[in-house]
Parts: structure tokens; C-alpha cells; sequence
């Protein structure tokens, strides 16, 4: 069963703008799957396969006459070498859509793409299902809390009971597990978990140690909604800072973690620099907590940590469907503890959103809004928290309650 993903409409630019596509992403989120509901009847191989890996590494020069353009090559991260040879087809030909390339490793392979296909390759980062995904919503332009995206977003409102939504953030965004009801949620993550360190890792950096890595990534998923803090890290998995350093980095290029950016500029003095950790799939970072039912988690002392993390990956899947690879997503602290979850900013408009798993939010949870205007050059627009509540209403002047089913 396919799911239409929002991703496709921006595929489809990319391919009449470039010459190469790529779509990365972590494992399993659909990559492969997307490109063959886009790019139909292309000659498609996959670097799975160990023959056509081999041919792929050890005769780069002749790949392509056995399999000439347009082709889709799946996983070529694994054959490097192939990018020069795309990159003198596409000078030759001066072709559009002529190279389809998924890949799950982006720390090797963004080193090579940028060398060999700078100006000639449209990227495009893919994660799990969305929320309107899975619900059926067209809908797909990113969040924005105005007047005209809530107009818009009216139309098309899939409801969720506050159980579902609960349900959906321990069972995660990976599409088997979606559309497979059936599907053991420990079985899957555990096979995940061991296919990612034994494929990915390996081949991305030295770990000597593969139960220190796992150790390492549950000690991040525990950290998940958090300020970054590498040294606390290093020692709770009895790693060096530095190791802790490039783990992490293994960890954010792949597509399991985000940083996200703390918004400061001259202005803002006392702003602090130390960006956020979010898990990007809140079943992933279950399972690895061992918070092992939906009615746990949401009692557990991480509920509010993981509702935060959903709602930042809902809104990051809506820029990255929409092939924005530059987030303009920010959150806000300063050394007196004021605190805003996160600012989104957009032509000139900062727009600030709180993220609360209650039910019942109140005007105390916006005060710190109005730090936003001290901030010169710069036009608070309207923002609001996002919550558990039903209604899309106002909360304080241009300030609302935002229902999590309107991201």
C-alpha cells in the first residue's frame, strides 16, 4: 500500500531544475518507495546488491554504459566513486532528471556530493510518516501560525482522541510500522537498532565498542527536549568528549537527531548559544528509553520531553517535504530562565510557539513572548501553544491555543 507522501510535489521540481536527485534520510522512512511512485518506469538498481555493489566500486568508469541514464541507483553511498562519473554525464548531456540516487549515510556521501555535484544535484532530506501523512491530509504546506494558514488548514482537520495521539508518538513515524498495525513495536526497533550499528556505523566511524554505542544513543534519547551537553554524555557512557562529539554528529547526519538552533543576534545579550537536542522519531527514542506502552510514556516523568520532540519533528517534516534543507526554526533562552520552545522565522517575522502536553493551557504559558519585542529589525507575528486541547482558539490577542492536529 503506497501513502502519498507531501515530499513528491518538491521531487518534481527538483527534477526539472537538476540534472541529479537525491532523497536521504534515515533508514526504513521511504526513500526507495518515493522515488519509484515519482520516477516510474526508470531502470533501477540497488547497491544492496553485493554484484552490482562490486561492479558499482570496482568499475565505476563502466557502471553507467551497463545501466545508462535515466537510472535510479539506490543506497550509493556504498560506491563513492560513481559521483565524477554522474558529474561528466550531466557536463556532457546537460540533462534534467537524468540520475536518481537515494542514500541513509550522509556523512560520507554529502562529502562527495558537495565535491563532485556542487550546482548540479537537488537534495532533498525525507523522515518518516507526518501526522497528515498518515491521516490522509493533502494539506502540506509547513507550520506557520497566521491568519491564512489556519483559514487554509480548517479544511482539511483529521481528529485525533488524546489516547491516538499518544499512541502515535510511542509507535513512531517509521512507514512499516504505520501502515502495519500488526507489526511487533519491539521486534521492529530492535532489528533497527542492530541493522543501523552493524551497516551504518561500521562503515561511518571507528566504534570499538558496539554496546557503548548503543548505550550512547539511548543515553541521547534519554536527553531528548534538552540543552546539549556533551561532557554529561561522555560520562554517563564512559566515553571521551570528543568521542561523544563525533558520536553525536554520526547520530545527527543520519537523521536520527536534530540541534535544534538557539535564535540570539547583538541585541539579545543574554540569549545562550547551547542549541536543543530532539529525538526526530519518538518510537525510536521509546524503545530505547524502554518505555514500552503508550500508557506509560504518557504518565511517565518523559511525557512532556517526548511531546515536545513530536511536535518539533511534525514541523521540521513540513519543511523538509517542502525541500527546505535550511530550517528557519530556532528556540529561545536567556540566563534569567526565560524560555520560548521555539521561534520560527520568516520574512523578518519571528513567530513563537510553546509546547505544553496539557490539555489546559493559560496565559502564563506566552509571557515570554514578549521578549520578542526588544528584538530590533526583527516583527513578532502571532504564535500560540501547542497542546492536547481540541479548539483552535485565541488565547491572548493574536495568540492562540493550537490543537497538535493543526501541524
Amino acid at each position: 500500500m503506497y501513502v502519498k507522501r507531501h515530499a513528491e510535489g518538491s521531487i518534481r521540481k527538483l527534477i526539472k531544475m537538476f540534472g541529479a536527485v537525491l532523497v536521504t534520510g534515515p533508514r526504513q522512512v521511504g526513500k526507495t518507495t518515493l522515488l519509484e511512485a515519482v520516477a516510474e518506469n526508470i531502470h533501477h538498481v540497488s547497491l544492496d546488491d553485493l554484484l552490482l555493489r562490486q561492479s558499482a566500486q570496482e568499475q565505476s568508469g563502466t557502471f553507467f554504459k551497463d545501466n545508462p541514464p535515466p537510472v535510479f541507483v539506490d543506497e550509493v553511498q556504498y560506491a563513492p566513486n560513481l559521483f565524477p562519473y554522474i558529474k561528466m554525464h550531466l557536463d556532457k548531456n546537460k540533462k534534467k532528471g537524468q540520475f536518481f540516487l537515494t542514500g541513509s549515510q550522509q556523512f560520507e556521501m554529502m562529502k562527495n556530493v558537495s565535491e563532485s555535484l556542487a550546482g548540479r544535484i537537488g537534495i532533498l532530506m525525507l523522515l518518516g510518516f507526518s501526522l497528515r501523512e498518515r491521516s490522509g491530509v493533502s494539506f502540506d504546506l509547513p507550520f506557520l501560525p497566521t491568519d491564512e494558514f489556519f483559514t487554509t488548514r480548517k479544511s482539511d482537520v483529521a481528529e485525533f482522541s488524546y489516547d491516538e495521539v499518544w499512541s502515535i508518538i510511542h509507535r513512531g513515524c517509521m512507514p512499516e510500522l504505520v501502515l502495519n498495525e500488526d507489526y511487533d513495536w519491539q521486534m521492529f526497533f530492535g532489528s533497527y537498532v542492530k541493522t543501523y550499528i552493524e551497516r551504518d556505523i561500521r562503515q561511518l566511524t571507528q566504534v570499538a565498542d558496539e554496546n557503548k554505542f548503543l548505550n550512547f544513543m539511548t543515553v541521547v534519547a534519554s536527553c531528548t527536549g534538552q540543552l546539549l551537553n556533551h561532557a554529561s554524555m561522555a560520562r554517563d557512557v564512559g566515553i571521551s568528549e570528543p568521542t561523544a562529539q563525533r558520536w553525536l554528529s554520526v547520530l545527527m547526519t543520519s537523521g536520527i537527531v536534530h540541534l535544534l538552533q538557539p535564535y540570539h543576534n547583538n541585541i539579545i545579550k543574554r540569549a545562550i548559544k547551547t542549541p536543543k537536542l530532539y529525538f526526530l522519531d519518538t518510537g525510536l527514542a521509546a524503545y530505547l528509553t524502554r518505555w514500552n506502552t503508550a500508557e506509560v510514556l504518557k504518565k511517565g516523568a518523559m511525557a512532556g520531553a517526548f511531546f515536545k520532540s513530536f511536535v518539533v519533528s511534525e514541523i521540521i517534516k513540513g519543511y523538509y517535504n517542502n525541500g527546505i534543507l535550511d530550517l528557519p526554526l530556532y528556540f529561545y533562552r536567556d540566563k534569567d530562565g526565560n524560555e520560548i520552545d521555539m521561534l520560527i522565522e520568516d520574512n523578518g517575522t519571528l513567530y513563537p510557539i510553546e509546547i505544553k502536553k496539557n490539555a489546559d493551557p493559560d496565559r502564563s504559558d506566552i509571557n515570554a513572548f514578549g521578549l520578542l519585542d526588544k528584538v530590533k529589525g526583527m516583527r513578532r507575528g502571532p504564535g500560540g501553544v501547542v497542546c492536547l486541547y481540541d479548539n483552535l482558539i485565541t488565547l491572548k490577542d493574536n495568540d492562540r491555543v493550537i490543537p497538535v492536529k493543526y501541524l
